[in-house]
């Protein structure tokens, strides 16, 4: 399993795939990509690298894959429009007995995971609310009413899921209103906002899932998120606690300046990044995740400890708070 120590000496690598008859190479313990010029344009130590991003259309050759196998890091294959294609990763499958565990929770375990997951999700976001400057009187009393969630009302995964999704909605009235925010609405694109949502959550998850690849969860297998068809429920349980991090991005990139309407573009009833202008807005949530990588690791480190201690009760679930970075 990796350490802390290595896991700090590793890196994040993101290439966005210029066209170009792009090939994906390897060559002295080094992952590269040459244009059809056969000119170097990404280059990286396979010694350091702990997962490989690649967007848009590349070539990828069976060496390759075979020392990324060896160096034990994942490639994550992205089309134009971020969704993942494919995802090759030694991982640590053969985890058995983690597996085992996962398999043979009962539904009060899985709940009781479920509203710890949650409420870590609900605490960063009044943490969130708690760092605003300048707040209205609508803002304060959403702040309260928001105070008053509490997901041990739940007594099953769907009245969970409702305390979620209101939890939500107040979080993001009160946080993006001086963007003028509507509603979340994932996958439809229907604003600028969500669209950009959307991107950061997803390389996110990517990145989650790349972590607890390295135990050998059962991605499929969650507690919030039942099983569905190619679904990896576990990931999106995993992912709640963390998309604070997008959330403040988001609003910090409004603040500044950062977000171009003319980068973007409305077809067919929806909003798309122009493909030339994607590079900025992915390294800005990247940037953002990157920051919290010890933390995210330490926790799915800690999840995995505490799965394998078969005496480990709800209680002693790990945690994680994000926060203020400074930044305004």
């Amino acid at each position: 399993m990796l350490s802390m120590p290595d896991f700090k000496y590793k890196q994040v690598a993101v290439h966005i795939a210029g066209g170009n008859r792009e090939k994906l190479k390897f060559r002295a313990d080094n992952i590269l990509i040459e244009d059809g010029n056969g000119k170097i344009i990404f280059q990286h130590s396979c010694h350091r690298l702990f997962a490989l991003f690649i967007i848009g259309e590349t070539t990828l050759t069976t060496p390759v894959i075979c020392h990324a196998v060896r160096f034990g890091f994942p490639i994550i294959i992205m089309d134009r429009n971020m969704k993942v294609v494919a995802r090759i990763n030694s991982g640590a499958e053969g985890n058995t007995l983690l597996r085992r565990k996962q398999y043979l929770m009962d539904e009060k375990q899985r709940l009781d995971i479920a509203k710890k997951m949650i409420k870590l999700k609900i605490e960063n976001q009044k943490i969130l609310l708690s760092q605003l400057r300048y707040i209205s009187e609508e803002d304060r009393r959403i702040r309260v009413e928001l105070g008053k969630v509490d997901v041990n009302d739940a007594t099953n995964g769907n009245e969970l899921m409702g305390i979620e999704g209101y939890a939500s909605r107040l979080f993001f009235s009160a946080y993006f209103r001086p963007m003028k925010w509507l509603r979340r609405e994932p996958r439809c694109r229907r604003d600028i906002y969500n669209l950009l949502l959307d991107i950061g959550y997803t390389y996110l998850f990517n990145f989650v899932e790349a972590m607890l690849a390295l135990y050998g969860f059962d991605l499929y297998c969650g507690v919030l998120h039942t099983f569905f068809y190619q679904r990896k429920s576990l990931v999106c349980d995993f992912v709640e606690p963390f998309r604070c991090i997008i959330d403040r991005r988001l609003r910090k990139a409004y603040n500044l300046g950062q977000i171009h309407p003319e980068d973007f573009f409305f077809r067919d009833h929806k909003y798309n990044l122009a493909w030339a202008d994607q590079d900025k807005y992915i390294r800005l949530f990247m940037k953002d995740i990157l920051v919290e990588k010890e933390k995210i690791f330490k926790f799915c480190q800690s999840c995995y400890r505490w799965f394998m201690k078969s005496e480990s009760g709800a209680a002693h679930f790990p945690e994680y708070k994000i926060i203020d970075d400074g930044e305004e």
